[in-house]
């Protein structure tokens, strides 16, 4: 469960970025955790974003995620076991999750409410508006998110094009929850993130430091050298 709840917080992140020919870089956090008889310290990482016409790569320590258009195809990397796993879009996350999860499936079909604050709020140099979400299955996901249109691309647009094919297939959202999270607009400049599983809270922030227009390096695109393909995801520690 909290390696499903793990891999839920890396595609809410994804929404955080968004733009044509723009390279994204934003700080996250992650509080301590101890559930189920684990624990984990606090975390301080920082990720990245490479937009392009047709493709996309949004890159952690931990876990990479490519979107190529023309190929009509995604592929998970994760950097900690050293595998990929390409998918089809649109995306079928019970094909995608190992065994042991695969039954779960069924259970992870989310619903999703958006709430419009009526607040702004200046993060860096973006004017933000306030939202609050509710992502309800098993488990119940309550965020705070602050977007802008203040930034020199169209946020929404590019929910269009990318996001909503992987929130659909990843996180299992009907058409009305889809609708809900575009009722987001702009870019996601900053959110917080809470996870209320079985009594136990996970929480997680993500502020956008940098949004600046470059060409990214070649490597951005592809998979690591040694990497071994899976064809399930190798879920993150």
């Amino acid at each position: 469960m909290k390696k499903t709840a793990a891999l839920l917080i890396s595609i809410l992140a994804l929404a955080a970025f968004a733009g044509a020919d723009y390279y994204v870089k934003a700080k996250t956090h992650a509080d301590a955790l101890s559930a189920m008889g684990q624990s984990q310290p606090a975390k301080d990482d920082m990720q990245e974003q490479w937009i392009g016409t047709d493709r996309f790569a949004n890159i952690t320590p931990e876990m990479s995620i490519l979107i190529d258009l023309k190929k009509s195809e995604a592929v998970f990397i994760n950097h900690s076991s050293q595998t990929y796993t390409p998918a089809s879009l649109p995306l079928d996350m019970a094909k995608l999750l190992p065994p042991q999860y695969a039954q779960m499936a069924a259970l992870m079909k989310m619903s999703a409410a958006v709430k419009p604050l009526g607040t702004t709020k200046k993060i860096g140099s973006w004017t933000c508006q306030g939202y609050d979400v509710t992502i309800t299955m098993m488990m119940t996901v309550s965020m705070t998110v602050w977007a802008s249109t203040d930034v020199p691309f169209d946020g929404s647009l590019v929910m269009d094009k990318y996001m909503s094919r992987v929130f659909q297939g990843t996180m299992m959202l009907d058409e009305a929850s889809l609708a809900e999270m575009k009722k987001i607009k702009g870019y996601w400049i900053a959110s917080e993130t809470i996870i209320d599983m079985m009594g136990s809270k996970m929480r997680s922030t993500m502020e956008v430091v940098e949004i600046s227009q470059k060409n990214p390096p070649a490597e951005v695109f592809k998979i690591p050298q040694g990497y071994a393909q899976s064809d399930t995801l190798v879920m993150m520690r």
